[in-house]
């Protein structure tokens, strides 16, 4: 197109004659006196030579050769379909030294016709054709498309080849695209009024066992009354039994009430046949029969025989989010399918009755509860579906025996089997979740912040630089909070390190004083919380996070596609949504 501009602008030292003469062509036999007149007369719409350079070559090439069997056949007797030649003639000869297939003595021949006979060459255009088309692909006319297929018809073996590899890279690409992964809704278990279970009563309970020491009844209304629970956790029969008594029968049981309920209320909600669930997911960290809970409930709902089925065990109260990602991954793999994942925990079989106070703890924290949540990823179901999967990422400090063994089911000295937290628990935890934040930081974080967090690291480690690691600000990534309610200390933990607000931590802390600590589906209680709060809007980003035995710290980022509706909705929340939030005080005597 240089050689084009030179021609249509000018130059102001040499005029575009004496550059088409002594540098283009090389023909000093060209009288600059014709050139002159030529230009002045019919070299005067600069469009058309535009037009003509936005042309494929190959097609540039024919018009050229066209154009020099015109020339010659105009100048040879042939009929004078016009007394001028357009400037688009020029144009073409000055670009055809680029076309090695034309030679000099064709350019030669024609300049010598323009010469000596410049009024008897006749148009390239076809007759009625206006000149100031625009300079772009849409100034094709008819001929274009007839030369483009002459073209292709002699380019037979290159046009099938080009198709060829555009079909099979298209191929590629959709076949190998992430499916996305949709959250077409979730229910959460509320067990019936007579399995509430206030604190008092948990003590009087506890006492009237005789298994427990003065001193440890003393321990547990200590932790009772700084835990954040409040009067209306639930517990199974089992153990509020006076005598307890649990066994491997009443464990299912509370573990078919919890999961089948949970289920029934899902399958309700979205309309999906338990036939058409093609992935089941169920974990339950202490609680694992033979057969397993996922046999279970593919028995109850006769599930499909070819079900693709995991029941994860022993992984804490993260594993609600492993399940998630596990499904995921799944997802991935069988196309048009529903996922059905079930997160619980069983207290029945797991309560202590013993007198170390490392494993007691747990007795004053743990409560009953599970959450069913289906997946699919299906893109028709995305008009229908809450939440969008965005990230998931997990962490496993395991590698290192402090956070290996900082939560452990054991026996105590007599016999009694529990779960012991260790005092570094805390400790572990602010660790596994700096690593699991690096790790999710560049996915969610603005750049600014990114930026910052970055330098700040370079001060630190390289330049040694005496200042305070960087905070990024999380709250410019997600809208809400959904913090594993393990208890009053996490919590606590999270919302300094974190810089959240009270309002972000509002979900967790209510979940955790109205439910309790009901392990790995606390996450869903939090967001179902949410949800009747109306606080979910189209577009908002949701991050839940877990922590868990091992040790692991587990996250997954959530998208809303839709603004939820909280009077149609149905949840444990909503019957009794209007009183919360309510304060939570730091001591609360039983």
């Amino acid at each position: 197109m240089g050689k084009v501009a030179i021609a249509i602008t000018g130059l102001k030292e040499r005029t575009w004659v004496e550059v088409l003469a002594d540098k283009v062509f090389g023909f000093q036999d060209i009288s600059i006196d014709n050139l002159e007149l030529v230009f002045d007369e019919y070299y005067k719409n600069e469009v058309e030579a535009k037009a003509f350079m936005v042309l494929p070559e190959p097609i540039q090439r024919k018009r050229i050769l066209n154009v020099l069997e015109r020339i010659e056949f105009s100048n040879n007797g042939g009929s004078k379909t016009n007394h001028g030649i357009t400037k688009l003639i020029i144009i073409i000869l000055i670009q055809a030294p680029r076309f090695q297939a034309i030679s000099k003595a064709q350019i030669r021949k024609a300049w010598v016709s323009l010469r000596d006979h410049p009024r008897n060459v006749p148009l390239l255009d076809p007759p009625g054709r206006r000149h100031g088309g625009a300079a772009n692909l849409s100034s094709l006319s008819r001929r274009d498309f007839l030369d483009i297929y002459h073209l292709l018809r002699f380019n037979l073996i290159s046009a099938v080849v080009c198709s060829a590899l555009l079909v099979v890279l298209s191929s590629v690409y959709f076949l190998t695209r992430p499916r996305p992964v949709y959250l077409l809704n979730f229910s959460c278990y509320k067990p019936e009024l007579n399995r509430k279970c206030p604190r008092s009563m948990f003590m009087e309970r506890s006492a009237l066992i005789g298994s427990f020491t003065p001193e440890n009844l003393d321990f547990q209304r200590k932790i009772l009354e700084r835990s954040g629970l409040g009067e209306e956790t639930y517990l199974p029969e089992a153990v509020t039994n006076v005598p307890p008594n649990p066994s491997m029968a009443s464990a299912r049981k509370e573990a078919e009430v919890v999961m089948f309920g949970a289920c029934d209320e899902l399958f309700a909600k979205t309309g999906v046949r338990a036939k058409d669930i093609g992935i089941l997911v169920v974990n339950c960290s202490l609680f694992n029969p033979t057969p397993s809970l996922s046999a279970m409930i593919v028995n109850h709902y006769k599930l499909r025989g070819n079900i693709v089925s995991y029941n994860l065990g022993g992984m804490g109260c993260s594993a609600g989010l492993i399940s998630i990602d596990l499904a995921k991954n799944l997802l991935q793999v069988y196309p048009n399918s529903y996922a059905l994942v079930v997160s619980m925990e069983n207290i029945t079989l797991n309560w202590y009755f013993g007198n170390d106070r490392s494993k007691l703890v747990s007795n004053c924290l743990f409560r009953m509860g599970g959450a069913a949540i289906l997946l699919s990823n299906k893109r028709s179901d995305r008009w229908r579906s809450k939440y969008q999967l965005v990230h998931t990422v997990r962490t496993h400090k395991g590698s290192d025996d402090k956070c290996f063994s900082c939560v452990t089911q054991e026996e105590d000295e007599k016999g009694k089997i529990g779960v012991s937290l260790s005092k570094d628990l805390m400790g572990v935890a602010g660790d596994a979740l700096k690593t699991n934040i690096t790790t999710l930081g560049p996915l969610v974080l603005p750049m600014s912040e990114q930026l910052l967090f970055f330098a700040t690291l370079v001060g630190r480690k390289v330049l040694k630089m005496k200042i305070k690691p960087y905070i990024p600000d999380f709250k410019l990534a997600f809208e809400h909070f959904c913090i594993h309610a393990g208890g009053r200390a996490v919590l606590d933990e999270l919302e300094k390190n974190l810089q959240l607000s009270e309002w972000h931590m509002e979900p967790s802390r209510m979940t955790l004083y109205r439910f309790g600590n009901t392990s790995s589906s606390s996450l869903w209680y939090e967001l179902a919380y949410t949800e009747a709060k109306g606080r979910m809007k189209r577009g908002d980003r949701v991050w839940q996070i877990a922590f868990g035995s091992g040790f692991k710290c587990n996250s997954a980022v959530w998208k809303a596609l839709r603004t939820v509706n909280p009077s149609k909705e149905k949840s444990p929340w909503m019957e009794e949504i209007n009183r919360f939030p309510v304060s939570v005080p730091r001591f609360s005597a039983i």
